[in-house]
């Protein structure tokens, strides 16, 4: 199994986040993986749509979670595929390790009125201290304040080195869409 497909505690980041979202919101976890974020919504009670192009941990995850988790699972590969949820609207939009610059316009247009965009990954500066390395697949600095459009409010943003000693350069924004 590969190591993002393993079942692991949501990000404390998300989880606190979170707290914000309406009872029973519409969620989709892109790039889910082996199905934290998307689970462990779930189990609070919201709809979750999870997008990845191997689901095979997260529909097994799911098979001995709880039968009665409301979880849509879409197989696709987001890098090479038309975006699988195009014109669908969501209370949040969570992406935790994971970047595909062409996404960022479709992941702010999938974030319904009132709804939050929640999204955490790998910075510019991460290279230091293991993968991704790739600038490819670092955001570079404040990138995720750029890259949102103007009808969304930024709530939260940082970007800096997590652990001690540090582990990581992580960049986070939690963003709201108005009305």
């Amino acid at each position: 199994m590969e190591a993002h497909h393993r079942l692991q505690s949501p990000e404390a980041t998300i989880v606190d986040w979170a707290e914000r979202l309406p009872p029973q919101s519409r969620v989709l976890d892109v790039a889910a993986g082996g199905g934290r974020h998307a689970l462990w919504l779930a189990t609070r009670g919201h709809q979750v749509t999870a997008i990845d192009r191997d689901t095979q941990a997260l529909r097994a995850a799911l098979l001995k979670a709880d039968k009665s988790l409301d979880v849509r699972i879409l197989e696709t590969d987001l890098e090479a595929e038309p975006w699988p949820v195009e014109g669908e609207l969501f209370d949040a939009v969570v992406v935790v390790n994971y970047l595909h610059r062409e996404l960022l316009p479709a992941l702010f247009a999938a974030v319904a009125p009132s709804g939050h965009l929640l999204y955490e990954t790998f910075a510019v500066g991460n290279e230091r201290f293991g993968r991704p390395r790739n600038p490819d697949y670092l955001l570079r600095d404040s990138e995720l304040l750029t890259a949102a459009p103007p009808h969304f409010e930024i709530l939260e943003f940082a970007q800096s080195a997590v652990g001690e000693p540090p582990t990581a350069i992580r960049q986070k924004m939690l963003a709201k869409r108005a009305l």
